[in-house]
Parts: C-alpha cells; sequence; structure tokens
C-alpha cells in the first residue's frame, strides 16, 4: 500500500506512506512524533495527526530533519485526524452575540 500527494496546505515536500506486509511502515513528511507505545504512535504531519495503531510496535528510524520514519511491529490501522479549531469557552460562545 502506497500514499503520496503534495500537501495542499503547504505546498511542501511529498508525504508518502509505504506498508510492507502489515509488519514494516515507512512515513515521510513527518513534522515530529507526540506519543508512541507497543500499542499506538502518534504523529503529526501537514495533513493531519496520524495515528498508526498494532502490536509490537517500535520506531526503528526517526529522523526529524528530514521528515521519515520507519516503524516495525504488526500494522493494525491508520488513521488521520484534522485539528479542530478552537471555538472559545463554553461561557463565551453562551453570551455571544
Amino acid at each position: 500500500m502506497s500514499f503520496d500527494e503534495k500537501s495542499p496546505q503547504t505546498g511542501g515536500a511529498a508525504h508518502r506512506i509505504v506498508l510492507d506486509n502489515r509488519n514494516r511502515l515507512t512515513v515521510s513528511g513527518v513534522d515530529g512524533v507526540e506519543s508512541f507505545d507497543e500499542t499506538s504512535i502518534v504523529m503529526s504531519t501537514a495533513e493531519g495527526s496520524l495515528i498508526i495503531r498494532g502490536e509490537s510496535l517500535h520506531i526503528e528510524k526517526l529522523s526529524l530533519d528530514g521528515g521519515d520514519l520507519l516503524v516495525e511491529g504488526t500494522v493494525d490501522s491508520l488513521t488521520y485526524e484534522e485539528e479542530e479549531p478552537r471555538q472559545g469557552s463554553f461561557l463565551g460562545r453562551l453570551f455571544r452575540g
């Protein structure tokens, strides 16, 4: 499986995902890794937050200068989540005119 595109928001370098046999995942266009453990890895990309879920996940290589990440382990799912814009506090929305 391969996903490759230029970022429409930034016009930046290509964001690419290559998954080999569900046990070796290569991701380019990574801005940073927010959290990780053996069952999930959360990273930020120009396309939004990418969440990888699986079993025995290990980050084998991370190069933030080049934006490259290599993960080994059993990959069950890849999910993108866009950041939601802040809408202010509840009271601020309630009393907005």
